[in-house]
Order: C-alpha cells, then sequence, then structure tokens
C-alpha cells in the first residue's frame, strides 16, 4: 500500500453549508455541505479523496487530495459548502492547532479522521506507526495516515424505509439473538455466495426458521461500522462479535455479500435495508445490538482515528483537568462522555437515521448505564436516557437497556425509564441456580437455595420493575429473561462445562466470567453415556421450560434450539469460525430434532395461550379470584416459613387469566434428586389436563393429554418440570 498522499488543490471554502448544525457530509445543489464539531481546533480541512493516475501499479498509487479549508461557525462547528462533489467520493478531514493534551488539545494534521457522522465507510485500519498521533511522550508522531485508515464516502441523500413495521406487542415478542454471519454461514438452503451476510440473514431458507421456532424479533449483534481492537489485531484475531464501533451511521460492509462490497456502501446500504424489508414481510421485527458507550479508538495510546483528533477532551470522559487520564467504564479504553451535549446528539441521530432510513425496529444498548453517567455518577434521569423515551420517533420502538458496565455502581438492572425494557441478568442466575448449580450442590450432598428468588423471577420480577412512580410500575415486559446470550456458555455448553474453556481465545483462559452457574452433570465437555445425556437433555428442557413459561420477554441465543456447543468456550469474541458459526450440520443428529420440536412446541404453547404472557402485575380478576397463587407439593398455599427453606425444593405455580377468559396454568417445579408425589391444588379450576412434561424426550408423547383432577396425586420425576392447563 502507498505510504503517502499528494495534495492536489488547497482551498479556503467560499461558502457555508445551509445548515451548519447539520453535521456530516450531505448532498445538496451539485455538490456537499460538510459540518465537523472541533471546538478547540485552530482550522479543519476536509479531504477529498482520488488515486492519482500515474504509472503506478492500482494498490501503489498514492492518494491524491483536494482540500477545502472549513469556515469557523458557532459553538464550536466548522463548516462549509462544496460544489462539484458527487456520491461515491471518499473523504476524511484533518484538524490542526494547538497542543495542550492535559487540556484536550491533541491535534495532528498529518491524520486523516473519519467523520464521526459517516453515511458510508470503506477500508480498513493498518497498524502502521503513522495511524497513531502521539507518542508516549506527548510529542506528535510524523507521517500521513490516509493510506492506512478507512475513509468515508459521500453518500447520496437517503430515502426513508419501506413498508410497515410488524410493530408486535411486547407480550407477544420473542427475541432471538443472533450474530449476521454466524447464523448463515454454514445454513443449508442459502445459496453459498450469500452465507454469513445480511442477505443470507434474509433469505427463505433463513426465515422460514425463524418462522417455524415462532421468532417475532431478532436482535443482531453490531453491525455498525467497526475495527478490530489493536491488541487483537496484532495477534491475527477478529473482534468477531463486533463491539468495536467505527461508524454509527455506516453498516458494517464486512457482512454484506461480495458483490455488494465490491459495489461500495451505497449497495451494502441496500443490502441492509433490503434485509429489514423481507423480514418484515414475514411479520419479524429487527432489533439493533448497538454501542455508543465506547470508541474504536481505545485508550490513550491508542490509533488516532476520528473523534480522538478532532476533540479528545470533549469525546471522552477523562479525570477533572487532564484530558490524558481516560476513565473507563467499558473495559475498552475509553468510554464517550455523556455529559457532553454533542454526544448525546450523535447518538440520537444516529438511532434516528437506523429507525427512518433503514428501517430497525429497536435497540438493545450495550452496557447502557454509561449513557445514563455524569462523570462516574449514573442518573437515570440523564437527557439522553429522557430523550429516548420521549423522542417522537425512538419512543415508539423497543428500547432494550443492559443495565450494567463496569464503572462505580455499574448494576442498575430494574433503574430505567419507562418505557425501556432491560436485560435481566438476576432472572438468569436464578434459574441457572436452581437448575443447575442447586442440582449440583444436591448430588454432591450439600444443599441448594430457597425458593424465594426463583418465584419472584417466574412472577416476573417486581422487585425490579414493579416500581417506575405509577401503579404496576413498567410491569412484566420491562424484564427481558434470557438463560443464554451471546457472552456466556450456549445452553448446551451449560450443562455439559462446570468450568469455561477459552484456550483458543489466546488469553491463556484468564478471558470470559467464572460466574457460570453451570452443571456438567459428571463429565466434563462431551461424553458417551447414555445417562449423563439423557440428564443434560432434561436440564436444557428444564432451563427451556421455565423461560417460556417466565412472566416477561422470552429471549432465545442463536442455535441453542439445536444444542449448538462451542465446547465450552463462554467468550469466543474473538472467533470467527466453526466454533461460533451456528452448526445446523448437528442440528440432525441424535436427540436434538426433538429437542428443537420442544422448543417449537413449547413457543407455540405460549403463543396460542394468553395465560402464559401476561402483561401487567394484576393481582386479581374481575372476580376476585387471584391472578397468581403458590402452592406446596400438598397442593395447600405456601406458608411464609415454607418459602425460608432450603430443603423444600417442590413449587407449584398457578396462573389465572385477568379477565377470566381462556385456559389457566398450572406449573409444577421439582428440584429435587428424586421423584415427588406431589397432590394438584383444589381451586375453581376442577380439571387439569398435562400439555408438556421436561421428562419427554420430545413433545408428542403418549401422555399428552391426560387429564387429573384437582386434589390428585401426581408423581413428577427427578429435577424435572410439568405444565397442565384447566380443562
Amino acid at each position: 500500500m502507498s505510504s503517502r498522499s499528494e495534495v492536489a488543490s488547497d482551498q479556503v471554502a467560499a461558502a457555508t453549508a445551509r445548515f451548519p448544525h447539520r453535521f456530516g457530509v450531505h448532498c445538496r445543489d451539485g455538490g456537499v455541505d460538510v459540518a465537523v464539531y472541533a471546538p478547540q481546533a485552530e482550522g479543519v480541512y476536509v479531504c477529498f479523496l482520488d488515486r492519482d493516475d500515474s504509472d503506478h501499479t492500482a494498490a501503489e498509487r498514492p492518494w491524491r487530495e483536494h482540500r477545502v479549508r472549513l469556515l469557523r461557525s458557532h459553538h464550536g462547528v466548522w463548516t462549509a459548502h462544496v460544489p462539484g462533489i458527487e456520491p461515491g467520493r471518499r473523504y476524511g478531514f484533518r484538524a490542526h492547532g494547538a497542543t495542550d493534551r492535559a487540556g484536550g488539545r491533541g491535534f495532528n494534521p498529518e491524520k486523516l479522521l473519519v467523520d464521526p457522522y459517516a453515511r458510508g465507510i470503506t477500508g480498513s485500519l493498518t497498524l502502521d506507526p503513522r495511524v497513531y498521533g502521539w507518542d508516549e511522550d506527548g510529542r506528535p508522531i510524523p507521517g500521513d495516515s490516509a493510506p492506512f485508515v478507512p475513509h468515508g464516502i459521500v453518500m447520496p441523500a437517503p430515502e426513508p424505509a419501506r413498508g410497515p413495521r410488524p410493530y408486535v406487542p411486547w407480550a407477544q415478542t420473542v427475541i432471538y439473538e443472533a450474530h449476521v454471519r454466524g447464523l448463515t454461514r454454514k445454513l443449508p438452503g442459502v445459496p453459498a455466495d450469500l452465507r454469513g451476510t445480511y442477505a443470507g440473514l434474509a433469505h427463505p431458507a433463513t426465515i422460514a426458521h425463524l418462522q417455524r421456532l415462532g421468532i417475532t424479533a431478532v436482535e443482531l449483534l453490531p453491525i455498525q461500522a467497526r475495527l478490530d481492537e489493536v491488541a487483537l489485531a496484532e495477534r491475527g484475531a477478529t473482534n468477531y462479535w463486533g463491539y468495536n464501533t467505527l461508524g454509527f451511521f455506516a453498516p458494517e460492509p464486512g457482512y454484506a455479500t461480495a458483490a455488494a462490497q465490491a459495489a461500495g456502501p451505497q449497495a451494502v446500504l441496500a443490502e441492509v435495508t433490503e434485509m429489514v424489508e423481507l423480514l418484515h414481510e414475514a411479520g419479524i421485527e429487527v432489533l439493533l445490538d448497538v454501542v455508543y458507550n465506547h470508541t474504536c479508538e481505545g485508550g490513550i495510546d491508542g490509533p488516532m482515528i476520528s473523534w480522538r483528533g478532532l476533540d479528545e477532551g470533549g469525546y471522552y470522559l477523562h479525570a477533572e483537568g487532564d484530558a490524558t487520564n481516560y476513565l473507563d467504564m467499558t473495559g475498552t479504553g475509553n468510554t464517550l462522555d455523556f455529559a457532553n451535549p454533542r454526544v448525546v446528539e450523535l447518538t440520537l441521530e444516529s438511532l434516528r437515521y437506523w429507525a427512518e432510513v433503514v428501517g430497525v425496529d429497536g435497540y438493545r444498548f450495550d452496557l447502557a448505564v454509561t449513557l445514563g453517567r455524569f462523570g462516574t455518577r449514573f442518573d437515570s434521569l440523564h437527557p439522553l436516557l429522557v430523550g429516548l423515551v420521549t423522542d417522537p420517533v425512538l419512543r415508539h420502538l423497543k428500547l432494550i437497556a443492559e443495565p450494567w458496565d463496569v464503572g462505580q455502581h455499574g448494576w442498575q438492572t430494574g433503574n430505567f425509564l419507562a418505557p425501556m425494557s432491560e436485560w435481566n441478568d438476576r432472572y438468569r442466575d436464578s434459574v441457572r441456580t436452581f437448575w443447575l448449580a442447586d442440582q449440583a450442590a444436591l448430588t454432591g450432598g450439600h444443599s441448594g437455595h430457597d425458593l424465594r428468588d426463583l418465584a419472584t423471577r417466574l412472577a416476573g420480577s417486581a422487585d425490579l420493575f414493579g416500581h417506575n412512580g405509577v401503579p404496576g410500575g413498567r410491569g412484566p415486559t420491562a424484564s427481558i429473561n434470557f438463560v443464554t446470550a451471546h457472552d456466556g456458555f450456549t445452553l448446551a455448553d451449560l450443562v455439559a462445562y462446570d468450568h469455561k474453556h477459552n484456550e483458543a481465545n489466546g488469553e491463556d483462559n484468564r478471558d470470559g466470567t467464572d460466574n457460570n452457574r453451570s452443571w456438567n452433570h459428571g463429565v466434563e465437555g462431551a461424553s458417551t453415556d447414555p445417562g449423563v445425556l439423557a440428564a443434560r437433555r432434561r436440564s436444557m428442557r428444564n432451563l427451556f421450560g421455565t423461560l417460556v413459561l417466565s412472566a416477561g420477554v422470552p429471549m432465545i441465543a442463536a442455535g441453542d434450539e439445536i444444542a449448538r456447543t462451542q465446547q465450552g468456550n463462554n467468550n469466543g469474541y474473538c472467533i470467527d469460525g466453526d466454533l461460533t458459526w451456528v452448526d445446523w450440520d448437528a442440528a440432525h443428529t441424535g436427540e436434538i430434532p426433538d429437542f428443537t420440536a420442544t422448543v417449537t412446541y413449547l413457543l407455540d404453547l405460549r403463543r396460542s395461550h394468553e395465560v402464559l404472557r401476561p402483561a401487567h402485575y394484576r393481582s386479581h380478576t374481575r372476580s376476585g379470584r387471584p391472578t397468581l397463587s403458590w402452592y406446596d407439593r400438598t397442593g395447600q398455599a405456601m406458608e411464609p416459613e415454607t418459602w425460608y427453606d432450603p430443603s423444600q425444593r417442590v413449587l407449584q405455580m398457578a396462573r389465572v387469566q385477568p379477565e377470566g377468559e381462556g385456559r389457566n396454568l398450572l406449573a409444577i417445579f421439582n428440584g429435587e434428586i428424586e421423584a415427588a408425589g406431589i397432590a394438584l391444588p383444589t381451586a375453581e379450576d376442577g380439571r387439569y389436563e398435562l400439555v408438556w412434561d421436561s421428562e419427554w424426550a420430545a413433545p408428542d408423547h403418549p401422555s399428552r393429554g391426560a387429564v387429573a383432577a384437582a386434589g390428585s396425586q401426581v408423581t413428577l420425576a427427578p429435577m424435572s418440570l410439568r405444565v397442565y392447563l384447566s380443562s
């Protein structure tokens, strides 16, 4: 690659943009309006790039720059109208000014900077010394970075998203968390050239699988343009998950088809919008996992790619009085400072762009606590959080917080504003504890936990979401219930490993959580023992059955329905290969088809019976009957002392339709390692139809449909879950 660029022309802008505070580069009147925020700079250039037409080979031709010095506007904005610039042109910024890094002024005009508002991005980062702005002694590093950094692309004026949104109510929502590449890279039925792409995700074969399961929303791991962390790149690894954002407006080109990548960012964007349209036509919403808490520039010693070269002291959170002392709330080396109105503005405008132009239906906010911080302090009434739930575009979308970060007071589950929902880590931990960690303890002769927390999670976590200033708070649908996610063990590994096995990550197995609350059922890893395999499958059914029966919104990690394994790796963030791609061939082996049938059946059961998806914390029906009741093994109402007794491992949950219409639910949880004789409660429901038992390998069991009278005795297998509906 060429190591230099040549200045073909250098001029001062003759006119400002029509709207100087409309940041980025926008086509208008045969040219482009340009606006960039760099309040401490003494001068800013927009640089349009072309390849030199010299006799070099194409790859070796130096970049030729047409530089335009922007005009200083108000409030730290630099702007211009540049005629003659058309869509498809590469560009970047160069900023210069006084040097005072501690004061937030660290300019180096030899570094070409990506526009924070770029709608299209092309190229990659080459780890050359010239991509760094400053050395460890605070001296500017010489050398032009243009040949080694990504470039922005001028995009045509966007068109609004087409077609209606599905607008699936929260109470009917089933979320499927997936990686664009990993989901279809090995999916039969998807043409080879579409596998692992946006087009592959929207292919009929992919959509058919999602519809068979009963999925209403796909939650995609980050698809905004990203870069690999320097440490990963240096060892030849990649940030497969994508939590290292380069551009908050531009789609990641690496997930587009080869044809779209070759055609450029406009074709990439078109493929993304078509993916959304096709999923919408199938009734499936598209949610994006978005990372606004930090950028790809890393810590203070990271490369100068964009924000750092424009306003380091304004964009990044730092200790008071020293912009070189970054405060890291994200574990990535930097944190965007959401006390800065420009950071809030950037975030909201990006979110509106993806909603209005691409057509997405909502967002899951990575490390969302960071978005509500003033310095180190979290405030649920932070302007950005208030903006999310009051913005006329965003408030109608599905908004989900990951309610923690790694900073002080970083755990804030339950403390976000309505109508936001939240990943419920308390749910994950409670369900894993009851079915796995406690079972492992019991088989080892130890005791488990009492039933209070499990019941609280089954009932919709009112301790977390039942407040918020209005009766009933945000309700059960504020809780995104999950047992597994991209981060952690897969469902199959959760029942096959006691310990993480992350050696393939190249970090000596130090990365990834040790708080797995898993159980290998006596054998670490793969096993051919029929007894071990049967016990593991039953535990998987217990976990998934509990997820479906719990009040709240269920989220499934892609591939769990076919027992996907990562061979004990619980942190596959840096592996883009067979280990992290969904292995669809394995879906047809052994008892896996039976488990997939169970998942499909349970989701259909939830969809068909409103009593399985309560939307409110209603205590009684109109006739005065309790909507939720708890019984012990004798069929009697749970006594206070029973709730606190860890030796009591049987719980019956009865849920009644609030309006008194439809069938009622009775779910029985046997957390004992022995079979349990249980008396069905005597209530207004005189008869119960057995609709599912986790002891069944497949849902089409001969016992399905059997009817038992209230008060009769039934026997549950060890460590099993049974579901009845009123008959």
